[in-house]
């Protein structure tokens, strides 16, 4: 029997033999962790900020916070944040155009920002009202559906186009009135009683407004047509005109294809006297006769009148010379469209007398006027001393060939007219095309004297450079 051997305690114990086992090969040591929530995932947890920051943006409506952010935090909470949110809560905290922006792309599928300003935020808003104002049913939609936005909208308006206003529904209508006599309508007692919204109510409010564009119509209205759904009645007319007078900002009216006669025309024109900023009025395509156009005569010398648009109206040679005389003692506006009238000799020739002692008017348009040769011999005198007078039209007229003589002797004085349309006026071939190089020479007079007015402010630096012995 062996006798056991002592070990010493510090003796170092012989090497062993570690055997490496294949961990797949143990079912205990695959398991793993499955959590219950299939979005999770081995990913970092989000840091705090960013925590706090997709909080705020989740509970943006009921506690808004942004200006109290840093601008790197706000800039995450403007980028993922909602377009959907009510304009209650961002109308007057957001002003980040970014934000704004991907507002507008997501509601309309034009947008040309460039007719804004450069502004998302104002494109947003006059378009919003505008569609508001656009489907608006009076006795319907409730008028706090635009009051409410005014307050929220009224710092970032500058223009309107409206070119649509729903009358009110009629659901229930007496057979009296579907069966009117044709006596009661030519007497007038077929006024409809289709008032359309009340624009008293909002045009005031809007402070920084400066253009209005409106058209009293239905659009799109199918086999509904109905003439009514085209009527701008008096009580249309006295709202606007009162609208009118307290919106001082206004630079630029515009009131077409609304059937606005006479009457309704003098009404808006007695509001519109001695406005302090109206520079531009356009009553294209209306129902304006001799009366309105001595109403507009005394407008031109009663306001800040620039530009004057009566296209397609029914002024015949009273109106004509009414205007005329307006422009005989006028110093401001620029700029005349009495296009798809009726002066006649007689207004066209007031308006030549005028056009002598007037230096201001640049712009003139007389096509389709039924103006002829008598009118033509006049403006050949005016061509020959009125040295304000660049853009000419008398197209659509029977000038014939006698006045376009006339008018070629005029031009071979003239040095400033740089367009002169005579397009459909019987004026001859060889008339038109020597008035034309007349023109070809006056373009390029205007250009060189452009050019002369650059060089003042490049001439000295330019001699510098020539003459470096002067200083």
């Amino acid at each position: 029997m062996q006798e056991p051997v002592a070990v010493e305690p510090n003796a170092v114990p012989p090497p062993t033999h570690t055997v490496i086992i294949n961990p797949a090969a143990n079912s205990r040591r695959m398991r793993r962790i499955i959590a219950e929530d299939p979005e999770w995932s081995l990913a970092i947890v989000p840091q705090l900020t960013e925590l706090c920051i997709q909080h705020i943006i989740n509970n943006f409506e009921k506690n808004p916070i942004l200006n109290s952010l840093i601008p790197e935090h706000q800039k995450k909470v403007l980028e993922k944040l909602s377009t959907s949110l009510p304009l209650t809560v961002t109308a007057n905290l957001v002003s980040d155009e970014g934000y704004w922006k991907r507002c507008c792309i997501g509601r309309w599928t034009v947008c040309d920002v460039s007719r804004y300003g450069g502004s998302w935020k104002r494109m947003f808003f006059e378009r919003h009202l505008e569609n508001i104002l656009k489907f608006y049913i009076p006795d319907t939609t409730s008028p706090n559906q635009v009051l409410d936005v005014i307050p929220l909208c009224k710092e970032y308006i500058r223009k309107m186009e409206i070119d649509q206003f729903l009358p009110p529904v009629k659901l229930d209508q007496k057979k009296e009135e579907e069966e009117v006599s044709d006596t009661e309508s030519d007497a007038g007692m077929d006024e409809p009683s289709m008032d359309h919204f009340d624009l008293s109510m909002l045009v005031p409010a809007l402070c920084h407004l400066e253009e209005l564009h409106l058209s009293y119509g239905v659009k799109d209205c199918g086999m509904n047509f109905e003439w009514n759904l085209f009527e701008f009645t008096f009580r249309d007319c006295w709202s606007l005109a009162t609208a009118l007078k307290k919106c001082p900002t206004l630079k630029v009216f515009k009131l077409t294809r609304s059937k606005v006669d006479d009457e309704k025309a003098r009404i808006l024109i007695r509001h519109l006297l001695d406005h302090p900023s109206l520079i531009e009025l356009n009553l294209s395509h209306n129902l304006l006769a001799d009366r309105a156009a001595r109403a507009v005569g005394k407008l031109i010398n009663r306001s800040q009148l620039v530009t004057l648009n009566l296209c397609d109206n029914r002024i015949r040679a009273q109106g004509g010379q009414a205007i005329a005389h307006a422009l005989s003692k006028n110093a401001v506006l620029t700029s005349l469209n009495l296009r798809l009238n009726c002066i006649e000799d007689e207004g066209g020739q007031a308006i030549c007398h005028a056009l002598l002692v007037n230096n201001t008017l640049t712009t003139l348009h007389l096509g389709s006027n039924e103006v002829s040769e008598p009118t033509a011999t006049l403006f050949s005198q005016v061509l020959a001393q009125n040295t304000a007078l660049t853009h000419l039209n008398l197209s659509c007229n029977h000038i014939g060939l006698d006045g376009g003589k006339q008018l070629l002797e005029g031009m071979t004085d003239n040095k400033t007219v740089v367009e002169f349309d005579l397009r459909l006026a019987e004026v001859g071939q060889e008339s038109e095309y020597l008035i034309n190089q007349a023109i070809k020479t006056n373009q390029e007079l205007a250009r060189l004297k452009s050019l002369q007015r650059q060089t003042p402010t490049r001439g000295p630096s330019n001699a510098e450079e020539k003459h470096p012995e002067l200083d």
